[in-house]
């Protein structure tokens, strides 16, 4: 039908402001991000100054299940993992890609046999992992999140909670044109140092960091804690401590610095509130990407997961069987920025690590 093919096309397709004529259609570009959870690929060309979607893959494997106790990937899960990589290199192949890359993150950082399995990945799919750096991350993060960033803004925080692992990164775009601000950011080039200046615009990254606690890791933490209201809140203080020191020290009761600033939140936490709060029975991605939502409208939600408990998170739409743990300690580690960095702007931004890398690939090839 051709209501639901315009549909569809609406779901897959990156929407762009400024048009530049399209590079030769055969030019195709791949981002692989296998996180503690999942894995995630896109296939893309580029469009202007975005890109549309060709293809995409996305599975749970839960990499990282037992890496908090044992310290290692277990054989089940690199066995899981290689089976979703194999789904992926035949779509590279069927594409005939050239343009890829393809990361890991803080499961394959932390684990002992992390570069055991990088080199059985190479030699049973033939991918070439990169396990990045976690200044790599962020700075992705950063990138994906560029078309959401406000003119307005002269001071920005991305916020990027993983499986294992939350970024944060702390960005002054005071120095750019409001009206160049998201371009500044697309275009970040450097981010392996604090206080580094990170683009020619003027974009710079004043610090970041990155937490050794996400949804995953925060969950098995305080795995032996029955009561759900007293797991949420411990779990709730313990990231606000971890993250209570970092970043600029401003003044959020003065009406000038609250509209200058603005949080970016990334991950299925960040969607899935939205989606929550925006009351939908199924999950719409163009509904919910660039949503903006208050620190009290996060609040509302997330006292409403904790009133449904673990049985009603389980029916409710958007949750489901996958999320309804992990759901509770994202929503802590949101609740704990949200804390030191309260805010009426938090974005909701529904793209992460693959994007940045798309982003970062057409600007090093030059066709974005």
């Amino acid at each position: 039908m051709p209501a639901e093919r315009a549909k569809k096309a609406n779901f897959f397709a990156h929407r762009r402001r400024n048009k530049k004529p399209k590079p030769d259609v055969g030019e195709l570009f791949a981002a692989l991000d296998l996180g503690t959870n999942s894995c995630r690929m896109l296939i893309a060309r580029p469009d202007g100054d975005e890109f549309e979607v060709v293809d995409a893959f996305s599975k749970p494997v839960h990499l990282g299940k037992g890496l908090e106790e044992h310290g290692t990937l277990s054989r089940a899960a690199i066995n899981r993992t290689i089976q979703a990589l194999h789904i992926c290199q035949k779509k590279l192949k069927q594409h005939g890609v050239v343009n890829a890359r393809f990361v890991a993150t803080e499961a394959c950082r932390r684990a002992r046999n992390g570069q055991h399995f990088v080199k059985q990945v190479k030699a049973r799919t033939g991918l070439q992992l990169e396990i990045i750096r976690p200044a790599e991350e962020a700075r992705l993060a950063c990138v994906s999140c560029a078309p959401h960033v406000a003119p307005e803004t002269e001071k920005l925080l991305v916020l990027d909670i993983g499986g294992g692992s939350t970024e944060l990164a702390w960005i002054d775009l005071s120095g750019v044109k409001p009206e160049d601000r998201s371009d500044a950011l697309r275009n970040l080039k450097v981010c392996c140092e604090k206080t580094n200046k990170c683009g020619p615009e003027g974009a710079r990254i004043t610090d970041w960091i990155s937490v050794p606690l996400g949804v995953a890791t925060l969950n098995d933490q305080f795995a032996d804690v029955d009561d759900d209201a007293a797991r949420f809140a411990l779990m709730s203080c313990t990231f606000e401590d971890a993250v209570y020191d970092f970043g600029d020290k401003l003044d959020f009761s003065d009406p000038k610095i609250r509209d200058s600033f603005q949080i970016v939140g990334t991950s299925g936490t960040v969607t899935t509130v939205a989606a929550s709060f925006k009351g939908l029975k199924r999950y719409e991605r163009t509904q919910i990407d660039g949503v903006s939502m208050s620190s009290d409208e996060v609040e509302q939600v997330t006292q409403e997961y904790l009133r449904l408990g673990l049985d009603g998170r389980r029916k409710a739409a958007c949750i489901g069987n996958d999320r309804c743990e992990l759901i509770m300690s994202g929503a802590a580690i949101l609740q704990g920025v949200l804390r030191v960095f309260p805010t009426d702007k938090l974005t909701v931004a529904d793209r992460g690590l693959r994007e940045g890398l798309l982003y970062s690939q057409m600007a090093e090839k030059q066709v974005s």
